[in-house]
């Protein structure tokens, strides 16, 4: 299990918590997704091409699943066996440069919005879910933003950071710590204030008290509640 694991199922509690970010637009109004769900990106052919795993129930399966999950669901498109992903790209590349923009909207538009698929073309009802994950950690960079991404049609996208140490307070004293920098892109059509500062309060506190992620009261090594070993 890794720390991309963890910030995964901490948005799926976050979204969980703030509906009003689980879910798409549709006709100018606002509808929820019966389920949270997120895709989390995945570098395929060396980096040359871009694809997604997309998990279902994230706020309800344990760090475990969502690590299995994961995996297996990168491993296929590594393998290059993932045959939804396979269909969608095979129409791509036939398309001159000029019609790309249009199909891929029209596609967002069919699959994110109205959430028809089409499993010949390789097309999959709300692909994404209502959030997008990437981690640039695994890379060595620190911090970073992600672009929204319109054919996605998802009001949040999660960038994960490197964990570095860094100087921290802690009871009154400058100590060094593991922190981790998480960014976010929202789509203001969705959310305001509030509902930002639901989402990131939760995600705060599921990551400092990591026991809560899999549904324990308390930590598991025998800590108090407040000695938590990742301050931020």
């Amino acid at each position: 299990i890794s720390i991309t694991h963890l910030v995964g199922k901490a948005v799926g509690m976050g979204l969980a918590k703030a509906p009003s970010l689980n879910g798409r637009i549709l006709w100018g109004r606002y509808k929820t997704h019966e389920t949270v769900a997120a895709a989390f990106l995945v570098a395929t052919e060396d980096g040359r091409n871009l694809a997604k795993v997309k998990i279902d129930g994230l706020d309800q399966i344990s760090c475990t699943d969502i690590c299995a999950t994961l995996r297996a669901g990168a491993e296929r498109l590594h393998r290059g066996e993932d045959e939804e992903f396979n269909k969608s790209q095979g129409p791509v590349k036939l398309l001159p440069v000029w019609m790309m923009r249009p199909i891929i909207w029209f596609t967002g538009w069919l699959t994110g919005s109205l959430g028809i698929g089409a499993r010949p073309l390789g097309l999959e009802a709300f692909p994404f879910g209502a959030a997008v994950i990437t981690s640039v950690g695994m890379l060595g960079v620190d911090e970073g933003f992600a672009p929204p991404t319109p054919f996605a049609r998802v009001p949040l996208y999660v960038l994960i950071g490197a964990i570095t140490d860094q100087p921290a307070a802690v009871d009154g004293e400058l100590v060094i710590r593991p922190q981790l920098t998480l960014s976010a892109t929202l789509d203001h059509r969705y959310v305001d204030g509030f509902q930002v500062a639901t989402l990131a309060r939760t995600i705060k506190h599921m990551l400092t008290h990591p026991w809560e992620l899999d549904g324990l009261q308390e930590p598991p090594w025998g800590l108090e509640s407040d000695a938590v070993p990742l301050e931020g």
